[in-house]
């Protein structure tokens, strides 16, 4: 008879969590154990996070961005490809048809490197959603929305644009409570904590000139009992 916790639907249990119940638990948010036990929506005061649960907050995503992460990079590549067969099919031909040189139309050459770009942009969204960093790939995310948007396909662009402002929003937010618990923000290089020997005092410096001795004052000489001339 197995003694241990059996796995629930959410993935809690001993056995880990699968792809499924991972976006599962992403779009559907599970009852907290509180709601489960009163069965009301009253919710107690959360506790407040510790100065290790901050950090690592700012250091890593948590598993419902990097799902959304690793999502929209296969989505980016497909548009990607979509986005630039479509300007190859209207591409206007390269001769009007007195024989003159059409300004409109674009080389094949300028479409294959906008499509290696757009490609590289994917590739970055995946690996920063895999590494877990929110600031890259919130910026990732925008410059890719940005750069549908400038090529006039805005209905794919603005969702990117969106994504990646979202991002940027929760890494501001993260940096922010950090600041607000410790004093620093992340990656600065001064400690939060004081030391405890006190306020130290200036330091001396270390091109000492000692002071120049005032010049000794000549005392008149003595004089002497004063001669009678008899």
């Amino acid at each position: 008879m197995n003694q241990g916790r059996e796995p629930n639907s959410w993935g809690d249990g001993n056995s880990p969590p699968s792809l499924a119940q991972r976006l599962r638990k992403a779009i559907l948010k599970p009852p907290k154990p509180e709601e489960e036990g009163s069965g009301q929506g009253a919710t107690a005061p959360s506790a407040p996070r510790s100065v290790e649960q901050i950090e690592e907050t700012v250091r890593k995503i948590d598993d419902k961005e990097r799902i959304i992460g690793l999502l929209a990079a296969p989505i980016a590549a497909a548009i990607a490809l979509m986005v630039t067969a479509a300007l190859i099919a209207n591409d206007p031909p390269a001769h009007l048809k007195s024989g003159q040189v059409n300004p409109k139309h674009v080389s094949l050459t300028l479409y294959h490197d906008l499509t290696y770009v757009l490609l590289g942009l994917a590739v970055a969204i995946l690996a920063a959603a895999w590494f877990r960093k929110r600031l890259f790939l919130g910026i990732v995310v925008a410059l890719y929305g940005l750069a549908l948007f400038n090529l006039r396909y805005w209905g794919f662009g603005v969702p990117f644009l969106l994504v990646g402002a979202w991002y940027l929003v929760r890494a501001f937010r993260a940096q922010r409570d950090l600041r607000d618990t410790t004093g620093t923000s992340w990656g600065s290089g001064s400690s939060p904590r004081r030391s405890s020997r006190g306020p130290s005092g200036p330091k001396a410096n270390k091109r000492y000139t000692p002071p120049s001795s005032s010049p000794k004052r000549r005392l008149p000489p003595a004089s002497g009992p004063e001669k009678r001339v008899g």
